[in-house]
């Protein structure tokens, strides 16, 4: 199926909080920061990331600046174990409630694919050594919690070249679910080896691949509106697609479930 990239889509939502004990924070309250990681499924055995730290953007009077916020789970996550709605949490902590424009990973230098069983390098272009930036443009309110999903694409992230070096080149939507809705369905049988894509016109904006014994998926981190649900069937089963399936902030729009014949 064609698509057409969408590279570093940002949502805003906000969500509890506490006071402030970063000195870099000020005295204006503070909000509980999240960040979570989640994935769009690659065709690939693992696709290895290796995220050292999570940092937030300030800009306000005050200046810009950046602050770490306190790691979670640092280190090598498989993004392929958090597809189909599947997540992990990457850092929280309680921050000043202000105005923020970013936020940024920092990866460390154990980035791997593994394709065919054989574990490649997945090599970092330079200009990403400083991080990957993603627009987070939100202003966190005391008592608020705002929890967001940086939400990597591992199919359209990686690059193949001609003497078959993996490239790192993310393509990563960053959604909060208080701003988003979700799609879910069932899709069987199993042995179709279906993919779920949600398109908006000829864009492709978030895929999924069905569990493989109950056939069930789930899309979160969708903007309000209409969408067409494309569901490709391997091995000689047919495809299916559900037009102007619609979707609204804070609920589950279902497609039920899908027999897919050959």
């Amino acid at each position: 199926m064609k698509s057409v990239s969408l590279f570093l889509l940002a949502a805003v939502l906000f969500c509890s909080c506490s006071k402030n004990n970063n000195d870099d924070a000020g005295t204006s309250g503070q909000t509980d920061f999240s960040v979570y990681l989640t994935d769009d499924p690659g065709k690939y055995d693992k696709v290895n990331i290796d995220v050292q730290s999570v940092e937030v953007h300030y800009s306000d009077d005050a200046g810009d600046a950046w602050h770490n916020i306190k790691m979670v789970s640092p280190g090598v996550h498989d993004l392929l174990k958090f597809t189909n709605g599947k997540d992990t949490l990457l850092a929280r902590e309680n921050i000043a409630s202000k105005k923020i424009t970013q936020i940024r990973l920092i990866l460390g230098e154990n980035n791997t694919v593994v394709a065919d069983g054989i574990t490649y390098p997945l090599k970092t272009p330079s200009a990403q050594e400083s991080g990957l930036k993603l627009n987070v443009d939100a202003t966190l309110t005391p008592g608020v919690e705002y929890a967001i999903w940086t939400d990597f694409d591992a199919s359209k992230s990686i690059v193949v070249t001609g003497n078959n070096q993996y490239i790192l080149k993310p393509v990563i939507r960053v959604y909060t679910k208080a701003a988003s809705g979700s799609i879910n369905g069932i899709v069987l049988p199993p042995a179709a080896e279906p993919w779920v894509y949600v398109l908006n016109g000829a864009d492709t904006i978030a895929s999924a691949m069905p569990d493989t014994v109950t056939g069930a998926f789930l899309i979160h981190g969708l903007e309000a509106g209409s969408y067409n649900v494309a569901i490709d069937g391997n091995n000689n089963f047919n495809d299916t697609i559900y037009n102007d399936v619609q979707v609204s902030i804070g609920n589950v729009t279902e497609t039920g479930t899908t027999n897919l014949h050959q």
